[in-house]
């Protein structure tokens, strides 16, 4: 039996996104599915890409530095992507934990100005 094939629709319901998406990041060249006719088809290699970009995504990543991570598996193979990941990887744990912080800092902000106009309209 061959690997499974998406059509463009399985492939916006599985991964729940809408047609323009997946448009866009075949546009942007993240994907490239198969083409017979006007049809095309989503193989592993497509379904996995869009596993990765979907998660990149989730985790806070551009899609240019998405694509340009999945570029190294092309031209130099599992082991330089998965070294570049690690690297990448450690960049946004540091850019996450500063927004983390500061979306910390600003709910702490947020939440004394709340409880002090509390308080005012509660003595008026």
């Amino acid at each position: 039996m061959s690997d499974p094939r998406l059509t463009f629709k399985e492939m916006c319901a599985k991964f729940d996104v809408t047609p323009r998406t997946l448009r866009y990041y075949e546009y942007i060249e993240l994907l490239q599915p198969e083409r017979e006719g006007r049809s095309r088809f989503y193989g592993p290699r497509e379904i996995a890409r869009m596993t990765l970009i979907l998660r990149g995504r989730k985790w806070g990543y551009s899609l240019e530095g998405i694509r340009q991570w999945l570029l190294i598996y092309d031209k130099q193979g599992s082991k330089a992507q998965m070294a570049a990941w690690v690297e990448s990887a450690n960049r946004q744990l540091e850019e996450l934990a500063e927004q983390r912080r500061q979306l910390d800092e600003a709910i702490e902000e947020l939440a004394k100005s709340r409880d002090e106009a509390a308080a005012a309209v509660r003595s008026m």
